[in-house]
Parts: structure tokens; sequence; C-alpha cells
């Protein structure tokens, strides 16, 4: 089976910066593609970044010049960098890789318990 960590998360105030990190591991022949993801109270999750295996990105419009996603292929680890940050960003943060089983031809993908980050003076 595959698993998904996420780590970093935490009390910032406005503007603030915080890094969260996620790892996959365990039956994995090859990570395809890594993303974050967002949920407030009774919000609907939201998309937030993601990054290929080759390195393309996407951030979200609402991030866009204050989140930075990074990856370590090696590692199978994908950063998220959040700089400048607002209480709006507030929320748990999901971590969601999409792999190769290890012995398999499938393709699938996996959410990690998520890490929370709060924004507050």
């Amino acid at each position: 089976q595959v698993h998904v960590v996420e780590s970093g998360g935490g009390l910032v105030q406005p503007g603030g910066s915080l890094r969260l990190s996620c790892v996959a591991s365990g039956s994995i022949f090859k990570v395809n593609g890594m993303g974050w993801y967002r949920q407030a109270p009774g919000k609907q999750r939201e998309s937030v970044a993601s990054i290929t295996s080759s390195g393309s990105t996407n951030v979200v419009d609402s991030v866009k010049g204050r989140f930075t996603i990074s990856r370590d292929n090696a590692k199978n680890t994908v950063y998220l960098q959040m700089n400048s940050l607002k209480p709006e960003d507030t929320a748990v943060y999901y971590c969601n890789a999409v792999t190769i089983v290890t012995g398999t031809l499938r393709v699938t993908d996996h959410w990690g318990q998520g890490t929370q980050v709060t924004v507050s003076s």
C-alpha cells in the first residue's frame, strides 16, 4: 500500500511563512505527480498547487506569488512554501500523490491525513 504523510502545519501570524512537507512511501514504483489541497470548515476541498514528475507546476490564482511548490523525486517528497500568509489561508492542507504501484500498471492517487494551518493575529 502507499502511504502519504504531511507535516509542517501550525499557527502563524498574518504575513508569516510556513513550509509544508509531504512524503509518499510504500509500494511505489513511480510518483507521477503530487499536489496540495486545502479545506476550511464548511467548505469544499480545493486544489492549491500541483507538480508533475517533470517539474511542471500549477498554482491556484488566490495563492499565486505567495506559495511555491517544489519536489525531491529521489525522496518522493513535495514541499509547499507558503509566504505572506493571510487569515483566509486557514485550512487543513492535504497532500495527494499520484503513483504507479509496484508490480502493476495501475495509476492511483492517495491522500494524506492533512495538517492544520492557522493564520491568526
